[in-house]
């Protein structure tokens, strides 16, 4: 195989030029990428795939929309939030612990992922106040009709 061929899929790919045109950036990134039965989730945060901000200052109206995020990247990707196996959340505030939390545990009632949580100084837009991002399997006996992203 050659080393130029992809190993994975991309998911929703961009480049931060257009995604955060108040600053001088230019990456290239994608929302998700599938890496075998490997599905990792990029943080998601309360703004939606069109860049708007869901919930300003209300900490667990952006945990619905990071959820709603996640759901769909994984649902792109040929998973399922009952896939999830790990997640990593970030809160600007010990104070936004519970209404995040409370809206994260109803997307992953019954799921039992290893979780750890943080409290951070600031996520890299001042309006975010969480950031959620998430490891999931596609087990071998999954059969998902949703469709994957280019590669």
């Amino acid at each position: 195989m050659s080393s130029s061929t992809p190993t994975h899929t991309r998911i929703r790919m961009f480049n931060t030029k257009e995604t955060y045109p108040n600053q001088s950036l230019d990456n290239d990134l994608c929302q998700a990428v599938r890496a075998g039965n490997t599905v990792y989730v990029r943080g998601q945060v309360g703004t939606d795939f069109e860049g708007n901000l869901v919930g300003l200052g209300d900490p667990g109206a952006q945990a619905k929309q990071a959820m709603k995020n996640v759901n769909q990247l994984l649902e792109e990707s040929g998973s399922h939030i009952s896939h999830v196996v790990k997640t990593t959340t970030y809160i600007t505030d010990p104070r936004f612990r519970e209404a995040v939390y409370q809206e994260t545990g109803k997307w992953f009632k019954g799921v039992y992922p290893i979780s750890t949580g943080l409290v951070v100084q600031a996520l890299a837009q001042a309006q975010w106040l969480m950031e959620i991002d998430v490891i999931a399997v596609i087990p071998d006996d999954w059969q998902s009709t949703s469709t994957q992203g280019e590669s």
